[in-house]
């Protein structure tokens, strides 16, 4: 009779368990169809996660959508003085990485899961974590279709214990909701770098720096870097201290450098960050050549004014475009009439008429000089209005 009284009080608790994680996606749901911008929206998740899957710490990182490189990170963890090497060791750490589980059938898995109950296999947990009395971490990654958006740790230190295969289910549930929020917030702020930059006459804009490089050695402490590295550093998101004047984006793009290099992950090691007033930067990392003998070359960050190719490429994604319709947006900036976008594409004039209004329905514009203002970043906002709203 005991046993019975045992598995009903259990059956009861999980019943209203999934009952909570239930609503709470559809809290989710509610909340990623608002169009937040994307520190919004991921500190309502952040609340929406604390209710239902409690965690002592965490670190949220945007991406690159086609690098999956970490951007504009927010974060709560105990260790800030240690930001390069937590950002290093995440980076060069196979287990629960991130783009591993962009192929996985579960976009979410626990440290213990993922080293098979033994912590001490991840380079993060024993290089790191474990100083701090994490017990396990739970990591998510935010994808679609079109590009990978985010990711995801919670940690839970102390007498937290480990994560639930409950707990990691209803992640994995919540990580496609929250992944086409992210993408809709970044659509957004594609709308407020077009406004911010259609603001200004071109011959009052203030140009942005020279191209800068800066050097960091294997620990990525920064070496050197040149002149113009000062104000390119202002305009990116600053660290917190003692790393104010290293953006946490030069730190993520040289760590992608060594996980490629140690055969961790096989994305390029570059990311495109918005800086403010319709501009955007392009980050590269590269081994350098030379050195002394005997010793490990320095990474190499540079840091540009984004291309209008790779801006493009960014916009597509966001505004969830096809590949066909990605190709006429850069055929269209090019400059290519519609005879000519029909003969490169092989269509006839009537079916790029089709295309252009199936990519303006998705993009929430009129014609193609706005359509190329909102995707470069020059659209004139109306005179009167505030900024855009439009869903993508």
């Amino acid at each position: 009779m005991t046993g019975r009284i045992g598995a009903a009080q259990e059956h009861t608790e999980l019943m209203t368990t999934s009952w909570a994680f239930s609503r709470s996606l559809e809290r989710l749901g509610q909340l990623c169809r608002d169009m937040l911008d994307d520190k919004e929206l991921r500190r309502g998740v952040l609340a929406e996660l604390s209710a239902t899957v409690p965690f002592s710490a965490y670190a949220w990182p945007l991406t690159d959508p086609e690098s999956a490189t970490g951007i504009a990170p927010m974060a709560r963890i105990p260790c800030p003085d240690k930001l390069p090497e937590l950002i290093r060791l995440k980076y060069v750490t196979p287990q629960g990485r991130w783009t591993a589980l962009m192929r996985s059938p579960r976009p979410a898995a626990t440290l213990l899961t993922a080293t098979g109950g033994d912590p001490a296999r991840s380079p993060l947990w024993s290089g790191l974590l474990i100083h701090h009395g994490v017990a396990d971490v739970l990591s998510t990654v935010f994808a679609d279709k079109h590009g990978c958006w985010g990711w995801l740790d919670l940690w839970r230190a102390g007498n937290g214990g480990a994560f639930s295969a409950l707990e990691t289910n209803y992640l994995a549930t919540a990580a496609p909701i929250v992944a086409a929020g992210l993408r809709r917030s970044r659509a957004a702020q594609c709308r407020r770098d077009a406004e911010a930059g259609g603001t200004a006459a071109p011959a009052v804009r203030q140009p942005l720096p020279p191209q800068a490089v800066l050097t960091l050695d294997e620990a990525l402490a920064v070496a050197g870097q040149t002149v113009s590295a000062g104000e390119w550093l202002k305009l990116l998101q600053r660290g917190p201290r003692p790393y104010q004047d290293v953006p946490a984006e030069v730190l993520n793009v040289a760590a992608q450098l060594l996980a490629r290099e140690a055969g961790v992950d096989t994305h390029p090691a570059m990311s495109r960050v918005s800086v403010g007033d319709g501009n955007w930067a392009l980050l590269r990392a590269t081994r350098m050549e030379g050195g002394r003998s005997g010793a490990t070359p320095p990474l190499a960050v540079t840091i540009q004014e984004c291309p209008s190719a790779d801006r493009l490429e960014v916009f597509a994604r966001c505004f969830a475009l096809t590949p066909q319709q990605h190709r006429l947006l850069e055929l269209t900036a090019g400059g290519l009439s519609t005879a000519e976008l029909a003969a490169v594409l092989r269509i006839r004039p009537y079916t790029v008429q089709d295309q252009f209004k199936a990519v303006f329905a998705a993009c929430g514009v009129r014609s193609r000089s706005a359509l190329l203002g909102l995707a470069l970043g020059t659209a004139a906002r109306p005179a009167g209005t505030g900024p855009a709203s439009g869903r993508s």
